[in-house]
């Protein structure tokens, strides 16, 4: 009857999402999860690191953190970057593991989430993050918490790092993933330009103005505008910009 509880919740998830006990079993899957990987789930004999990494072996027992004994030691919410084997290949994911007491407070299992990252992939991919080593995974971590927020991102690094990926993936990941990502190169934009630019001009503003024009952060409105090597921009503009930096989510590099 439990059993039943729980797998007319999970149905209710729109992440792929199972329920599993503290030896690793499955007991309740719903259809995302069933639809994202190839190997079917047998309830009460599939493991889940048998499903999702085609392992014999758990997690922690193949040099990954397993969100599960994490969850166990702890008695609190766990989680975990993992790469997972699905349908579609090797695939970077956040598993959140959620304790399930019963009435009198005693853990019962394990409710499992997973939430595919798109932005970042272990193999060859076009626009997309590529890399297994830990510090890509710290990598990784830090984008996902930067995108469920919505305040201004400054991207330090050298040119051909992949700030304007990071910024891309920052947006992909986010609640604006849906509206415009602006990107804005500053570097060789003379002041007047880059004002005309950025916060557009009206019909006959200035000489050649003929025609009124929407500036690029109007056009970025709930979405991200890009802000590449924004340390080229003249001091004078820059005051201008912290107007709007409080209530715009806004990603920089420089």
């Amino acid at each position: 009857m439990v059993h039943q509880t729980i797998q007319a919740i999970i149905e209710s998830v729109e992440k792929p999402t199972i329920f599993i006990t503290p030896d690793y079993s499955i007991e309740a899957v719903n259809q995302a999860y069933r639809d994202t990987y190839s190997i079917p789930v047998i309830l009460g004999k599939s493991k889940c690191y048998e499903v999702s990494h085609n392992s014999t072996k758990p997690c922690d027992q193949n040099g990954e953190q397993c969100p599960l004994s994490s969850c166990i030691q702890n008695n609190k919410n766990s989680s975990a970057l993992h790469i997972h084997k699905t349908d579609s290949g090797d695939t970077y994911c956040n598993i959140l593991m959620k304790p399930v007491k019963n009435n009198d407070g005693i853990t019962i299992g394990f409710l499992e989430i997973l939430e595919k990252i798109d932005f970042a992939s272990s193999y060859s991919s076009d626009r997309k993050l590529i890399g297994k080593s830990n510090a890509f995974q710290e990598l990784i971590k830090m984008i996902t918490r930067s995108a469920n927020s919505d305040i201004s991102i400054l991207l330090q690094g050298e040119t051909g790092t992949g700030k304007e990926l990071a910024a891309l993936s920052i947006h992909q990941a986010s609640k604006r993933s849906k509206k415009p990502f602006i990107e804005v190169e500053c570097t060789g934009l003379n002041e007047s330009l880059f004002e005309s630019e950025l916060f557009g001009h009206e019909k006959g503003a200035f000489t050649g103005a003929t025609t009124s024009k929407k500036g690029l952060i109007s056009m970025a409105n709930g979405g991200t505008l890009f802000l590449d090597e924004i340390g080229d921009i003249p001091l004078n503009l820059q005051v201008k910009l912290l107007r709007f930096f409080g209530n715009r989510a806004l990603s920089t590099s420089w």
